[in-house]
């Protein structure tokens, strides 16, 4: 399984971006999906998982930012990031399956995408 994020760039605080993820090897739709995020220094962590009934989770630090998405035709997963902060400055990655819960679970990764927010 290969899941390639995408739309990662440099954004000012208050900015906005929208990562992808598309996958061509499974149907995103019948597995959870979601994202995970490793920033400078720090351990990786789940940033959003989505089931495959669509129920989506938010880790605290983005909950009312960020949003996940999925476009089943197109078999893409999306991040909605609104209003970064440079504390969301990470190498953000999709994967699959995830689960979440105290200690979220994420599968399969593919390579990052890059997301810098400064002023």
């Amino acid at each position: 399984v290969q899941l390639q994020a995408s739309g990662g760039g440099s954004v000012q605080p208050g900015g906005s971006l929208r990562l992808s993820c598309a996958q061509s090897r499974i149907t995103l739709e019948h597995y959870p999906s979601g994202w995970l995020r490793q920033r400078p220094g720090e351990e990786r962590e789940g940033v959003s998982c989505m089931q495959a009934d669509g129920t989506a989770s938010y880790s605290d630090s983005v909950k009312g930012r960020f949003t996940i998405s999925r476009d089943n035709a197109n078999n893409t997963l999306y991040l909605q990031m609104t209003n970064l902060t440079p504390d969301d400055t990470a190498v953000y990655y999709c994967a699959t399956p995830c689960r979440w819960g105290q200690i979220p679970f994420f599968g399969t990764r593919g390579p990052g995408t890059q997301v810098t927010v400064s002023s």
